[in-house]
């Protein structure tokens, strides 16, 4: 995998400031964008292979490798851009594991060595309306989790929705490159939270290492209206 220009187009913004999360001998790098200013040229000038679709799709697509180039320069030395096989899943260099995620003007990319991490699941989220996360609800949370969420205010409620989700996302993206084994959000549940830090369960035997009842950590932080949860697995 070459190295890669170090060129940031205007459409896009990396945050100097420290990440909202952290993971030991990780990088993680955010980013905003805005892809109504994205350009055609834009991909070529950073040496990045563009992708098919409408503009929201190619800025989503092109901040997040942004992020991922600039977390594995800071990481590994070298500005390197991640590839994809062919369901879209980033093929990091050999030693690496990542992670990259996007949405709602918002992307970030987390890498690390796979010496230390087997797999890595990162998600973004726009934090829910209380409108939204009622008639999401019923997709996202197993009944358990429902009935443990009777009680809370329609504020509280959406929160709790919005990090059930990106929680679930995270752990999709952790642990499907290992187990090739497609998985939905009543196959888990988040069984504990608290202030940055979370426990999901296995609903369902994903491997002879995972079955049903597994637990694994989780962690997230919420900036700006926004949500960014990690799971990370790792290596034996």
């Amino acid at each position: 995998m070459p190295a890669m220009s170090l060129y940031i187009p205007p459409f896009c913004q990396l945050h100097p400031e420290p990440a909202p999360l952290h993971l030991a001998g990780g990088q993680l790098v955010r980013a905003s964008f805005d892809a109504a200013q994205l350009v055609a040229e834009d991909f070529s000038r950073c040496a990045i292979e563009s992708v098919r679709g409408v503009a929201k799709r190619q800025g989503e697509y092109l901040a997040g490798r942004l992020c991922a180039r600039e977390a594995l320069r800071r990481l590994y030395g070298q500005a390197l851009v991640p590839g994809r096989d062919e369901d879209g899943v980033p093929l990091w260099p050999n030693g690496m594991v990542g992670s990259i995620t996007h949405g709602a003007g918002q992307a970030a990319a987390i890498v690390a060595s796979s010496q230390q991490w087997r797999g890595l699941g990162l998600d973004l989220e726009k934090q829910l309306s209380a409108e939204r996360a009622a008639k999401l609800a019923g997709e996202i949370l197993t009944p358990a989790e429902l009935q443990r969420a009777a009680g809370l205010d329609a504020q509280a409620f959406a929160q709790l929705v919005t990090l059930t989700f990106s929680l679930k996302e995270s752990l999709f993206k952790a642990l499907y490159p290992l187990v090739l084994q497609r998985f939905y959000f009543h196959d888990a549940e988040l069984i504990e939270h608290g202030a940055s830090d979370a426990r999901l369960r296995l609903l369902l035997d994903l491997h002879q290492e995972w079955p049903a009842g597994s637990e694994l950590h989780g962690r997230y932080a919420e900036f700006d209206g926004y949500l960014l949860s990690l799971v990370a697995i790792p290596a034996r």
